[in-house]
């Protein structure tokens, strides 16, 4: 075992167990002078981060990958506009949830908390490490930050801003922890710190969060990738079909939010398909068709079956032509990865049905798939999307970042 995997883990140990009697006003404080230190000190970030930028193109990255991974005065703003965001939010620690009296006079309840050591693992967008900080302090916990090798040099330029606003805020440093080796067997260390990290959460592409999940003997909140689906129901409003349709897929296509698959109600494809493949081509999207799609179009290629597994993340999809919303619900309950899946119908019966049946971390009826944000449902910052079913499933704000303790209140009560 790796002794700097352990030092580092126990330093965060010691900064969790110390947040425990830290005040709300010191957590909101210590993350507005984050936000302040990162506006302050631009220059610096950007600076650092044209390093990474170049060795990155040195290494070969492909363009998209360099996007995510820059840092612009555009960045620098939005992450600092973040971390206000957070410091404004309720603190959830020592919220009581519910409480209840029992017969002999004792009441009991459950109350937040935090979890404890969270460690982040993530790949090229800086811009987590001041995200997952912000979060996990404001709910109580503290953070282990292990950022991809390609950021290394950004991801130090921030962290050390981070961690002189909690010093300066008389918070132990052990709070904010940074990983700042990109040896890849100090994660697997990491992974097996069961008595001293008590959450793992890795955020990035698939292949890393299997590789996270096969390793670890700690807990992982895993969000894997995103098959998302469109159904245009037989009842459906043209413009607002169109709209939804084209919005879910193009307005930002390498999300996981993004749609993969179109289902189209076999009674709407005449009516709706000509216009809104139109609509998608004239924007450069690459469409995958099944038999009856193709018969409609000949144009389009043939999808095979594998296909309506797949998430693109790019200008490129499937259509399939289903016969009835229980043959919609079947494909989505079959390919979906269980993010988010929308239906678009004028009928109430259906939209229940589809929000009963689908079985996916987010069912929407009417609106975009897009949408699937903690931002846009009112949560403000999120740490991710969760696929899992256990503690947090969807979007991951504040409050997913706690857990429950039971509390009781007695006068003297024994048991019988």
């Amino acid at each position: 075992m790796n002794t700097y995997a352990i030092d580092k883990a126990t330093q965060a140990k010691a900064g969790s167990r110390s947040l425990l009697s830290v005040t709300t006003k010191q957590k909101s404080s210590a993350i507005t002078k984050m936000a302040q230190f990162i506006k302050d000190n631009s220059t610096l970030i950007i600076n650092e981060n044209l390093k990474d930028i170049e060795n990155a193109k040195t290494k070969g990255l492909t363009p998209a990958m360099i996007d995510r991974l820059r840092i612009t005065d555009k960045t620098i703003n939005e992450m600092a506009a973040g971390l206000i965001e957070v410091s404004q939010m309720k603190d959830p620690i020592g919220e009581i949830i519910n409480m209840w009296s029992r017969p002999n006079g004792m009441r009991v309840g459950r109350m937040r908390a935090p979890i404890g050591s969270i460690l982040i693992i993530y790949e090229s967008r800086p811009n987590v490490t001041a995200d997952a900080t912000a979060l996990c302090l404001m709910a109580g916990n503290s953070v282990i930050l292990r950022g991809g090798s390609e950021a290394i040099n950004s991801n130090k330029a921030i962290v050390t801003l981070l961690k002189a606003a909690v010093i300066e805020e008389g918070i132990n440093e052990g709070a904010v922890t940074f990983i700042d080796n990109p040896d890849r067997e100090i994660v697997k260390d990491l992974l097996k710190l069961t008595n001293l990290i008590d959450l793992c959460i890795p955020r990035g592409g698939e292949s890393l969060i299997r590789s996270v999940t096969e390793n670890s003997l700690i807990p992982v909140l895993k969000h894997y990738k995103g098959v998302c689906h469109v159904y245009v129901d037989r009842d459906y409003d043209l413009d607002m079909a169109i709209n939804v349709s084209f919005n879910s897929k193009v307005q930002r296509p390498g999300t996981c939010n993004a749609m993969e698959t179109l289902l189209v109600d076999s009674e709407a494809a005449k009516g709706f398909l000509p216009e809104m493949i139109k609509k998608f081509e004239n924007a450069g999207v690459k469409i995958l068709g099944c038999k009856e799609t193709t018969k409609i179009f000949p144009h389009i290629q043939p999808a095979q079956e594998s296909d309506f597994y797949n998430e693109y993340l790019e200008l490129k999809m499937n259509i399939k032509i289903v016969n009835n919303i229980d043959e919609a619900i079947t494909h989505i309950n079959k390919y979906s990865s269980a993010h988010t899946d929308t239906i678009v119908t004028n009928n109430y019966q259906r939209s229940l049905r589809f929000l009963n049946e689908v079985d996916s971390a987010a069912v929407i009826v009417n609106a975009s798939t897009r949408l699937h944000d903690g931002g846009q449902f009112g949560l403000g910052a999120e740490i991710g999307i969760s696929t899992d079913k256990l503690h947090a499933r969807g979007t991951m704000g504040i409050n997913e970042l706690t857990c429950a303790k039971y509390i009781v209140l007695g006068n003297g009560q024994l048991r019988e």
